[in-house]
């Protein structure tokens, strides 16, 4: 590369690490010849007044085209915060919530703030959130130009997701001050063996687990673990490609198909808990501050109980906070593993763990040391916006300097539920997995558990009915646990349709079903009784681990004939509750506000 090629080449839009790829040379090699030669961008601004008069929000772009830089200079202190990127599915609007918090948090403490995001549909990359605005991609190089031309303090990598967490190693090896949890900290967490291994020294049990580079390994690992296992690759967001599986014949084909497994990216091979709940847990702490982490603050914002049971990913669970199921005795558990982990992490800021608690055994599944998707959704039910404390807490404030010392526990239920795109997407099968797919949440606020439920359905566009006929169709091994559901929908009003062996477990029961056929068998059917709005609510639990063509007919019905279907036992007690709830009182409307 000379000189004029280089330049052409930045002019054009390539990137460090594609001149380095087809030169044969590295991205640093490429950063340092450029440096080197006083190849930088210029960055322009977009007037956010169209120059009628002073924008004192602009935002900028960066450029090779030659021109002058237009970004004012100052001597403010400065925070870089990195935003999420593009919106997709496992990383959302809700990372963006809390790079927007980050901003105004550090904003009010005498902090220039430096957004640097490319999402145009956020309000990050709104022109009045922040101080200036880069709306530049989330890679190294870009990153690390906008941080030294601004000649920032420190930046914030634990608030934007995956991504910017993906880039807090490369940073700081450049010299960029990572505030909050240090890269190496969040490492552990990341890194499987060094997580393990943390486990072991803090005498934390986690499911039984192995790695696997290849097919062999898989098999032997799973065949010491025993089936069902849970099969995901390293490094990954929102659950991409993680599957329960039941045979080696199932695992031969996801490691051939499914994934690319490396030395470098071992695929994680996890006994599945079956029947096991899941909790998810935020907490803020300012431990990471202190020579001895016992002086430091740790404050768990909300423990949050999955109404689904372990396995479906936790941004496409239902959720209760607090805890309405778990015993004393777990809560205290849970609690006292979060603060170990939060001491040994070294933790500044945010802190996520998921658990599955099985008996009175609670289960480490994973810990993330930083911001959740969970964090906007805590903070409006406790009434404290956690984001913003520790965006103060990672600057340098402590807890008891900010004055949250306590938890929070509510005297009101909050529910959170998912809501998904499945109406888009025709023919899919709508069984939630650990793989996410949800695209959105809403939450019910009630004193009463089944009128907070009820409120969630109803705000996810699936409000559950007062009266009319229940469908039930499920697995043998939910034949018991239907009878009772069963006989509970009769004395709330509800007549019940069943077909084949359900319908016998019911009548066996001595209750009144009115027996219709299968698909297979002919007309008419489930999907007969949807479409003319003859039946009123679905309960449907697969009934093997391949889904029956009839079960997927059934379940995608039901999404374009809006009519509620509940795909899980446990989900099918709470629309029950709620039902209840809602025929007995009604509900009332207040404002957050109010609640708190």
């Amino acid at each position: 590369m000379n000189v004029e090629q280089l330049t052409k080449a930045k002019s054009l839009g390539f990137s460090d690490r594609q001149i380095g790829h087809l030169t044969g040379t590295t991205e640093d090699e490429i950063r340092a010849l450029r440096k080197k030669i006083g190849l930088v961008p210029s960055y322009r601004l977009v007037d956010t007044c169209a120059a009628e008069f002073e924008a004192y929000t602009p935002y900028y772009y960066s450029t090779y085209d030659r021109g002058d830089d237009e970004v004012k200079g100052n001597t403010a202190k400065k925070v870089m915060i990195l935003g999420g990127g593009p919106n997709r599915i496992g990383q959302g609007i809700e990372f963006d919530y809390c790079c927007v918090h980050a901003a105004f948090a550090l904003k009010e403490d005498g902090f220039e703030t430096i957004m640097v995001n490319s999402n145009p549909e956020t309000v990050s990359t709104d022109y009045d959130t922040s101080d200036k605005l880069f709306f530049e991609p989330l890679t190294l190089e870009d990153v690390l130009h906008i941080y030294e031309r601004e000649k920032c303090w420190g930046a914030i990598a634990q608030f934007g997701g995956q991504t910017p967490l993906n880039l807090a190693l490369g940073l700081q090896k450049n010299g960029v001050n990572i505030i909050g949890t240090s890269p190496q900290e969040i490492e552990i967490a990341e890194d499987r063996k060094l997580f393990a291994a943390m486990l072991r020294k803090l005498d934390i049990p986690q499911p039984p687990n192995g790695l696997a580079t290849n097919e062999a390994e898989a098999l032997v690992a799973s065949k010491a673990l025993g089936y069902p296992v849970l099969v995901r690759p390293s490094f990954v967001l929102g659950g991409r490609a993680m599957q329960i599986v039941y045979s080696d014949a199932e695992l031969s084909h996801y490691m051939r198909f499914a994934v690319e497994a490396s030395p470098e990216r071992p695929v994680l091979v996890d006994k599945f808990l079956e029947d096991a709940t899941e909790v998810d847990v935020d907490c803020i702490t300012d431990v990471g501050q202190f020579k001895n982490p016992a002086d430091g603050t740790i404050v768990i914002g909300g423990m949050l109980e999955h109404i689904e049971f372990a396995g479906v990913h936790s941004g496409d669970a239902a959720m209760v906070l607090p805890p309405h199921t778990l015993s004393k005795s777990v809560m205290e558990t849970i609690r006292q593993y979060t603060h170990a982990m939060a001491r040994e992490l070294k933790v500044i800021g945010l802190m996520n763990v998921q658990y599955a608690v099985k008996g009175e055994t609670v289960y480490v599944l994973e810990v993330n040391p930083r911001a959740s998707r969970t964090v906007p959704f805590v903070s409006k039910a406790i009434g404290f916006p956690l984001a913003k404390l520790a965006a103060k807490v990672m600057a340098g404030k402590t807890l008891k300097e900010l004055g949250f010392t306590q938890e929070i526990w509510p005297k009101y239920w909050a529910v959170k539920e998912s809501v998904f795109p499945f109406n888009r997407f025709h023919g899919q099968d709508i069984l939630l997995s650990p793989e996410m797919r949800s695209t959105g949440e809403v939450m019910g606020l009630d004193a009463d558990l089944g009128i907070a439920y009820a409120k969630s359905q109803m705000a996810a566009n699936s409000p559950l009915p007062l009266s009319g006929r229940v469908f039930i169709s499920v697995s043998d091994s939910h034949k018991a646990e239907a009878v009772d559901l069963a006989g509970q929908f009769v004395k709330l009003g509800f007549q019940l349709v069943a077909t084949g062996g359900t319908a016998t477990a019911l009548e066996q029961a001595g209750l009144t079903v009115e027996r219709i056929l299968k698909i297979s068998e002919g007309r008419p059917n489930a999907v007969d009784l949807m479409k003319n709005k003859e039946v009123q609510l679905i309960i449907n639990t697969p009934a093997g681990q391949a889904p029956r063509a009839d079960e997927v007919k059934i379940r995608t019905t039901a999404v374009y004939t809006n009519t509620p279907i509940m795909t899980t036992i446990s989900g099918a007690k709470a629309a029950l509750l709620g039902i209840a709830a809602m025929k007995k009182s009604g509900y009332a409307v207040k404002t957050v506000q109010e609640y708190h």
